[in-house]
């Protein structure tokens, strides 16, 4: 496992502010993510894509050039790559927005990176979307807002949030039945967890996790 944050940029919506990247942190821009990146002056550790949506494709030794017709999506083929470098966090951003079924693909990155046992962010204008597999999430007692959990698998099991206006302890949790909606952060420090399966959470941007991974 590799210490340090990977940052993926897409074409969706624009992403506005976003941390810094550090030193050991490495940064993608997946297709059009690069316009945003330079407009930006920010330089990418890596570029890759199909560039279909980029009247003059980038150039160097640390760009990736990928075929049109091709299984994987850009931003996949992206996490593909800081999964192999050893990156087991991800924050993605300019993956929501627009097409619904780019926004759609970019949540089964979550649960792909989810699969091999690392930690996606997505965010979004207002929110972040992220994919626990028989894990937890942990927020301070600063937190403000709603806060939703989902089953991404068909049953999640051994589903528990504590310090939220709603609790649970040990529910199961269908992805044909939208039970865990709109629950809400109380000013006391809040834990969600699923013992099998995966819970889609989704949660006020600016609100920080305790534990990523």
């Amino acid at each position: 496992m590799r210490a340090g944050n990977c940052y993926v940029f897409g074409a969706g919506e624009d992403f506005g502010d976003f941390p810094q990247p550090a030193p050991g942190d490495f940064v993608i821009a997946a297709d059009g993510g690069y316009s945003r990146l330079e407009a930006r002056g920010i330089s990418a550790d890596l570029i890759i894509g199909d560039f279909d949506s980029l009247d003059t494709p980038p150039q160097g030794d640390h760009v990736v050039r990928l075929p049109r017709e091709k299984d994987h999506t850009d931003m996949l083929a992206a996490i593909l790559v800081g999964l192999q470098q050893g990156f087991r966090r991800f924050h993605i951003y300019g993956g929501t927005g627009g097409r619904f079924d780019h926004t759609m693909a970019n949540l089964q990155c979550l649960a792909f990176i989810a699969e091999a046992g690392a930690r996606g962010f997505l965010y979004g204008a207002d929110q972040v979307s992220t994919i626990l597999k028989n894990g937890k999430i942990s927020f301070p007692s600063e937190a403000v807002g709603l806060i939703s959990a989902f089953a991404y698998t068909d049953i999640a099991l051994g589903v528990t949030e504590q310090g939220l206006q709603y609790r649970l302890d040990a529910a199961t949790m269908k992805n044909t039945y939208p039970r865990g909606v709109s629950n809400a952060f109380t000013g006391v420090p809040s834990t969600i967890t699923v013992e099998e399966g995966m819970l889609l959470v989704i949660y006020p941007k600016g609100v920080a996790p305790l534990d990523e991974v």
